[in-house]
């Protein structure tokens, strides 16, 4: 229930700032500043319920803004802490604990000026133990990961962000079964 309010009221955020009820101008964004960020996600899993998941992290920027095509290109570590809350597998656990990094790309339309962005990273991560939910199980707790986003900066300097993302996460055949497991995933992100 607690997740279900948080969600709504970052979707009540995000739609907020896709509306551009805030303002930025076209000068003020600073790809280059580091970020903390708060993160909800659901990977649905039909009759057998849903993995939920909340996640801090920190954006480190790695690369300075690059031309490319009509936008903006910059790089950052994405540093993550997650727990999944899953449907549990008979008496097994139904909370892991996750860390990992990600490096991202981030790409700003309009030559860096635009509020919106693009995103697409990969990175690895491991879980406090191996993951299994009624209709799935991995069988290690090391997972390669893959995230493509939206999203529109807003505030004076354009220090909010606000993003939809889809996450993947799988060991990428190191070992089977490997059924991997996909979230769709919203984020706000404070740049400091």
């Amino acid at each position: 229930m607690r997740f279900q309010t948080c969600a709504s009221v970052a979707a009540a955020a995000l739609f907020a700032g896709l509306l551009g009820l805030s303002g930025t101008a076209a000068h003020a964004f600073e790809d280059s500043a580091h970020g903390f960020y708060v993160e909800g996600g659901r990977a649905p899993h039909g009759d057998m319920g849903s993995t939920n998941s909340a996640t801090v992290g920190m954006t480190i920027p790695w690369s300075l803004r690059q031309p490319v095509h009509e936008g903006a290109l910059t790089t950052y570590w994405d540093v993550f802490l997650s727990n999944w809350h899953a449907p549990a597998l008979g008496n097994g656990p139904h909370d892991y604990a996750q860390i990992g990094a990600i490096y991202t790309w981030h790409y700003r339309f309009d030559r860096g000026g635009s509020p919106w962005f693009a995103e697409g990273g990969v990175g690895g991560s491991v879980m406090d133990h191996v993951y299994r939910t009624p209709d799935r199980s991995f069988s290690t707790a090391f997972q390669f990961t893959e995230v493509i986003g939206i999203g529109r900066s807003f505030g004076e300097h354009g220090e909010h962000e606000l993003s939809l993302r889809l996450q993947h996460f799988s060991n990428g055949g190191i070992k089977k079964p490997n059924p991997g497991e996909n979230f769709v995933r919203l984020r706000y992100t404070y740049h400091f």
